[in-house]
């Protein structure tokens, strides 16, 4: 017997949105009772850490409560990616039944196709997602059943264990390797051959393969830079006695005499044009574009650029240049954090002999480009990932220059005292991004440049229906509405003395008045409006009788 994946077509690395298509070959030199072929696309985000003594070790107690006793190692895994599809039975098995569960496979090879497509972000933090996977294959559906004396199903990830971990939703992390037992990031494709009874073992076989995410969308191009610069002034040199030959036994006065005019009568000259002139000054800047992003494989795009600061007619060389790309990875487990400080050289030259100023005269404030020749073709290095976010793993990239610097052009030879004055600036970049070259597709873009918020497309809404008391209830009076019954004008009252009506308490004349009223409301309602016999006076609690 034999199994292995063969990939269709499998290039150097996969990305979002791919396929991974292949097939399962499976040898068999006899007859085999198969329960089901299983094939299973996953991705995983390992971290393991030491919990630390707090006691002996003084790096002091970690937040929230201890993951372990001091010592123990404690783990944390990420199924960043799970994918499970069954390959076996087809329909052509399937309609067949079998009450043990099993299919018979005749002695031969036998292949059995799958394909699998790479989401954009991480399966992890999707709860619902990992709330619905977990127990056996026959019981998730991807098994046919039990078998007559073992399982009948292939056990797949209980995703339930995947809530109680602190989960971020990003883009699927690259493939990450080098820190063995500590960090590690990988993805495979894995398939099991479940055998029905307890003395059958199933057989299983996976194969690993390299993932690149795509670059998030690049931010437009707008000519503004980040820098790093550092001014800098040289220590003023000493004066120095100029050195002076020696004499041989045969030397006459008249050479000596020649050799003090040629160097000067006590040397004073020299001496003072060596302290009236200053000390060189230069800026240093180190620029990138704005936001400052890098790609994996290809030149940093970096500008070197030397500014005058002082008027001085010394010059200054560049004799030196060293760049390194810094990737700090920091890994969480549980409440356990560490950081992992790796180290790429891009370039380093020496012996070098650039002017960092066109000529002696030039002015102050003058800026000079240094040419791009020593960095413009060196990649990055092929080891270099892509910066990226997981649940448990995340990679950030600083860059860091030294620059060597020389006051006067440096001069071949052994000699320490010919040297001239040297000193090495470093200039740091904190904050850098490194894409992996991987151009998302347009539609993807397009979708991700679109700032406007979404909105929800509900479909149309019936009418309520009214109830039945409701439609059988008349419509309200008018009375009834309070609004008109504030408006509502002040009942007139008949005079019997001259038949006019009553003008208001505030303004009616002293004099008392009569008028005709109606009783309260009755229970019942009359018929019709009736009179009373009798009439009230305006003023309460007086009735004159008709």
């Amino acid at each position: 017997m034999s199994i292995r994946i063969a990939l269709d077509s499998q290039p150097e690395f996969y990305t979002n949105l791919d396929h991974v298509a292949g097939r399962i070959v499976l040898a068999l030199n006899r007859a085999e009772q198969v329960g089901s072929i299983v094939v299973k696309l996953e991705g995983e985000a390992v971290t393991a850490l030491k919990v630390p003594d707090p006691y002996n070790d003084g790096t002091g107690r970690p937040p929230g409560p201890m993951p372990g006793p001091p010592g123990s190692v404690v783990s944390e895994n990420h199924k960043i990616l799970y994918k499970v599809q069954q390959v076996f039975p087809d329909e052509y098995h399937s309609s067949s039944s079998n009450p043990y569960g099993a299919f018979p496979l005749q002695p031969g090879e036998h292949e059995f196709p799958f394909k699998f497509k790479l989401p954009i972000n991480n399966a992890c933090s999707d709860p619902q997602a990992m709330s619905r996977i977990g127990g056996l294959a026959g019981v998730g559906g991807f098994g046919s059943g039990g078998g007559l004396f073992g399982m009948g199903g292939v056990r797949v990830m209980d995703g339930s264990k995947q809530l109680f971990l602190q989960h971020v939703t990003r883009t699927l992390p690259p493939s990450l390797t080098g820190y063995p037992n500590e960090a590690e990031i990988r993805y495979y494709i894995k398939v099991t051959v479940q055998r029905p009874g307890f003395l059958k073992e199933n057989w299983r076989f996976q194969v690993g393969f390299k993932f690149l995410p795509i670059e998030p969308p690049r931010p437009a191009v707008n000519g503004q830079e980040a820098f790093a610069r550092r001014p800098f002034t040289f220590r003023a040199r000493t004066p120095t006695q100029p050195e002076k030959k020696r004499s041989g036994f045969f030397s006459r006065k008249t050479d000596k005499g020649a050799e003090a005019l040629e160097n000067g009568s006590d040397g004073s000259s020299l001496k003072d044009d060596l302290g009236q002139a200053p000390a060189p000054s230069v800026e240093m800047s180190a620029r990138l574009p704005h936001p400052p992003v890098l790609t994996c494989n290809q030149p940093i795009p970096l500008r070197l650029i030397a500014k005058k600061l002082v008027n001085s007619p010394e010059q200054v060389y560049l004799v030196s240049f060293q760049m390194d790309l810094i990737g700090i990875t920091e890994v969480r487990s549980h409440n356990i954090f560490d950081k992992k400080i790796n180290r790429w050289v891009v370039v380093s030259t020496t012996d070098l002999s650039i002017p960092l100023t066109s000529s002696p005269q030039d002015e102050v404030g003058n800026e000079v480009v240094i040419p791009d020749e020593l960095w413009r073709n060196r990649p990055l290095p092929n080891t270099v990932a892509p910066s990226f976010v997981a649940c448990n793993l995340r990679r950030r990239y600083e860059l860091e220059l030294k620059i060597g610097l020389a006051w006067g052009k440096p001069k071949s030879g052994m000699l320490l005292n010919a040297q001239p004055l040297t000193i090495f600036l470093p200039l740091h970049f904190a904050q850098l991004e490194v894409y992996s070259g991987i151009t998302p597709p347009r539609e993807l873009l397009q979708a991700a440049r679109n700032t406007k918020p979404g909105r929800v497309q509900l479909p149309p809404r019936l009418p309520l229906e009214p109830r039945s008391r409701d439609r059988a209830r008349p419509p309200l009076p008018d009375h009834h509405n309070l609004n008109n019954l504030r408006r509502r004008p002040r009942r007139p009252c008949l005079l019997i003395h001259n038949k006019t009506p009553c003008t208001p308490r505030s303004s009616r004349p002293a004099r008392r008045c009569r008028r005709m009223t109606t009783p309260r409301r009755a229970t019942t309602k009359p018929s019709r409006r009736t009179w009373p016999d009798r009439l009230t006076d305006c003023n309460p609690g007086r009735l004159i009788a008709a």
